[in-house]
């Protein structure tokens, strides 16, 4: 065989491989990364305007894709938000209103949807159970655990877990014991820095397959308390009670940690040649808190500014929390977005960008905003709903464009244009008795599809 004839070879079997790699390269979905925050207040990150810190990976991966300014949570306490976010469905349709409700295992998340796709999924942090519904339910988790009566995470839909699962002990921030898998191990560190140590294992393990990272951080939920090497940064720079005891400044190194854990997670990533095929999302699970656990941190550092209200609250400063989203390529580098988001949207638009659609079957209420995250096209107006009505501190609420109607405890309904007026100061109720009538029916009729368990 002639010399060029084999070059001739080599060159066409070299293009082959590299054409067969293209192929395979393009057939591959992208990576999806979702980071929660617990408790991170809207106000509180650094492209959202705080300036007594800084959040500088959390800026940058602003920068990269796109922040949106008006985004909303389903629900003002833990375990329902987080349950709506991993349904996409609304708090009274997915049995978890309140924040000792355990998720029903018939109830699908977005892990599984996923892994339908052919997903590898992990979630390094908190799972936060209930009480199971059932005694299906119950069982089912005693099959597995020998031990726990709630659903675990890898029973819906997680290949790896790594974390906390109830909510009595996930505010420890520096626990003794943690769940790996469905076996409690003993630990030592500050939490955050465990989960993200999972994380960067488990992308350097799964660089060749798709993945759904999980990573649900408890920071800066209820203890204030965080690495001291991190409280030093801050120590003396901002004003605090009682100096000898820097809750302020604790707070603030709950915050810069969080931020340095989302540049390890990135910074990985990026290591790994994997940022231009990984959809990135962060966000929180609601509002700050005011309350006791906090120890007035959040409410001396004004961490929902410029909102009212706070957890357990379902003003803005309970619902609207910071929220950015990168993908190069796809989604538009440093662009602010005032679109109206939903937690609820997460679930059909990841799926969305996975290349599928939710089974009709499971009543999906979030819509498909992956051409608004992409700047194709605008959200399709829509009403959202709120509701918290539990530990005697009832709200209702519903929200069309920019007006917004809130009930409070004994049935009075506030109206507030949350564009022009974002702190919810000027109530115009009196002036719109037509709008309140026109949501609050609109309110009944929602609360009338509530699902029963």
């Amino acid at each position: 065989m002639g010399q060029r004839k084999v070059v001739l070879i080599l060159a066409a079997a070299f293009l082959l491989g590299t054409a067969s790699v293209t192929v395979q390269g393009a057939e591959r979905k992208p990576n999806i990364v979702l980071i929660y925050a617990d408790d991170l207040g809207w106000g509180d990150v650094g492209f959202n305007g705080r300036r007594e810190w800084a959040t500088p990976n959390l800026d940058a991966l602003a920068s990269r894709g796109t922040r949106f300014t008006r985004f909303y949570t389903a629900a003002v306490v833990c375990a329902p938000s987080r349950a709506a976010m991993l349904t996409g469905k609304y708090t009274i349709h997915n049995g978890v209103s309140r924040n000792n409700d355990d998720l029903p295992s018939s109830e699908v998340t977005i892990a599984e949807a996923l892994k339908r796709e052919g997903y590898t999924t992990a979630l390094f942090g908190k799972w936060h159970h209930g009480k199971p519904r059932t005694a299906a339910a119950s069982e089912k988790s005693k099959k597995h655990t020998g031990a726990t009566s709630y659903v675990h995470p890898m029973d819906q839909g997680f290949d790896e877990f790594f974390g906390f699962t109830d909510a009595t002990h996930a505010w420890e921030k520096f626990p003794e014991s943690l769940w790996n898998g469905r076996q409690r191990v003993s630990v030592t560190g500050y939490a955050d820095d465990l989960f993200t140590a999972h994380a960067v294992d488990f992308l350097k393990r799964n660089r060749d397959r798709s993945f759904f990272l999980y990573v649900p951080f408890i920071a800066t939920h209820f203890h204030v308390e965080a690495p001291e090497e991190e409280i030093a940064l801050h120590r003396g720079k901002l004003p605090e009670k009682d100096p000898a005891e820097p809750v302020n400044a604790t707070y603030a190194a709950l915050v810069t940690r969080l931020d340095k854990s989302v540049g390890r997670i990135i910074r990985t990533i990026d290591e790994l040649g994997l940022s231009d095929n990984t959809l990135v999302v962060f966000t929180s699970d609601h509002g700050a808190t005011f309350e006791q656990g906090n120890r007035g941190a959040s409410n001396a550092l004004d961490s929902n500014h410029p909102f009212r209200g706070q957890k357990r609250t379902l003003w803005e400063g309970g619902v609207r929390v910071p929220a950015l989203v990168c993908w190069p390529g796809h989604v538009p580098a440093g662009r602010v977005s005032c679109e109206v988001m939903h937690m609820t949207d997460l679930f059909p638009t990841l799926l969305a960008a996975a290349g599928a659609v939710p089974d009709p079957a499971w009543k999906v209420d979030g819509l498909d905003v992956l051409p608004a995250w992409t700047g194709k096209s605008a959200v399709p107006a829509r009403t959202l709903f709120w509701e918290w009505r539990s530990e005697g501190l009832d709200q209702l609420a519903a929200l069309r464009g920019d007006l917004k109607l809130v009930i409070t405890r004994g049935g009075r309904a506030e109206l507030y244009d949350v564009v022009k007026d974002p702190a919810e100061r000027r109530d115009l109720a009196p002036q719109y008795p037509d709008v309140v009538q026109d949501l609050n029916a609109a309110l009944q009729s929602w609360l009338k599809t509530e699902v029963q368990p």
